[in-house]
């Protein structure tokens, strides 16, 4: 047995190596941005040992994507051509390549990490299904972030005030929420948002209180408004080839050991976030994150509830007409599927 876990620079991560054609070969993993050090921090411990774990004799070549220069939103692409074996996604990025995926996670639809939890097992097997037909690659993992709220340079009190303002966006529904809002969306990948907000290239960003504040938002941001628009979900894809190369005995104890990093990256998500934003806005309770003295800005119900409107009368009819046209069938699975589970419709 042997495993043995390396970080290489750019270059040897993206050297050309043979496709797995046995267990014994290396995997090439493009991990997480960076800066998202907590999530970082759990990829690299899990797939440190996850050939001793599975059982199975592999070797693993890890990287962060933005090491390895890679762009969230070519993630699917390089799946399918086999550049990389194995990929962290942020599917809201990459969806810009089929509307589809994006259904797992429509701004407005879930707001809450229960309530998201239910939404992604419901789309699950439509997802990966969708994911190996079309790009070759299978979903091994899907979690989120966790709740997305914003982070400001400027005053803000209510969503009102974002009319007017450049606001970062990750994914085509958030954009249409800012758009329905008088904000201009600018679609930045996480690594490209800390200088956008030092130089003023936009005002706000958003993105989860952990995310903001291992990335250290808050040195270039003032006020944060912790109001949940979505949960970011990510997912850890494998090329397909690759997948079909093991046994099914090996395919079951890797899906094993990938269901135990999926729960991790969830509790992650529920847990976490609240000490975050304790520490962004220097609360005493801060204990597990880096302490910074933004405002936090007081979520009223007339914004609570102009979420959900934008969710039912913006984001849904323009994610319809989108999907449709590239699958006739997208809206009737999503209503099945994601749109059950959230007690949607769209008619």
């Amino acid at each position: 047995m042997r495993n043995r876990f390396t970080t290489a620079l750019a270059a040897a991560a993206l050297a050309s190596v043979p496709a797995l054609a046995s267990a014994q070969d290396t995997l090439r993993i493009a991990g997480n941005f960076s800066q998202n050090t907590k999530q970082v921090s759990i990829e690299q411990a899990f797939f440190e040992t996850l050939g001793e774990d599975a059982g199975v004799d592999l070797e693993v070549n890890y990287n962060p994507m933005d090491v390895v220069g890679v762009k969230a939103p070519d993630a699917l692409r390089l799946l399918r051509s086999g550049a990389f074996d194995v990929m962290s996604v942020q599917i809201g990025m990459a969806s810009r390549d089929d509307p589809f995926f994006e259904g797992i996670d429509l701004i407005g639809v879930a707001t809450d990490m229960d309530s998201l939890h239910t939404v992604v097992d419901a789309y699950r097997d439509a997802f990966d299904t969708r994911l190996q037909e079309k790009f070759n690659a299978k979903a091994l993992t899907l979690w989120p972030f966790g709740p997305q709220v914003f982070y400001c340079n400027e005053p803000i009190e209510t969503l009102a005030d974002l009319e007017g303002m450049k606001v970062r966006s990750f994914t085509p529904s958030m954009s249409a929420m800012l758009e329905s809002l008088g904000a201009t969306p600018v679609t930045l990948q996480f690594s490209e948002v800390y200088p956008a907000l030092q130089r003023g290239v936009v005002t706000c960003g958003v993105t989860s209180p952990t995310s903001g504040n291992t990335g250290n938002w808050p040195e270039v941001t003032t006020h944060q408004l912790p109001l949940s628009v979505s949960g970011s979900v990510q997912g850890h894809f494998i090329n397909l080839d690759t997948w079909n190369s093991f046994t099914a005995e090996q395919q079951a104890a890797l899906e094993e050991e990938f269901k135990s990093l999926e729960d991790q990256l969830w509790e992650l998500a529920v847990s976490a976030n609240g000490d975050a934003v304790a520490c962004n806005t220097g609360a005493d309770s801060c204990s597990d994150h880096t302490k910074f003295d933004m405002e936090l800005v007081e979520i009223n119900d007339d914004d609570r509830a102009k979420i959900k409107e934008i969710a039912e009368t913006v984001v849904l009819p323009i994610w319809k007409e989108t999907c449709n046209n590239v699958d006739p069938s997208c809206t009737e699975t999503w209503n099945e599927t994601a749109g059950d589970a959230a007690g949607l419709t769209i008619n």
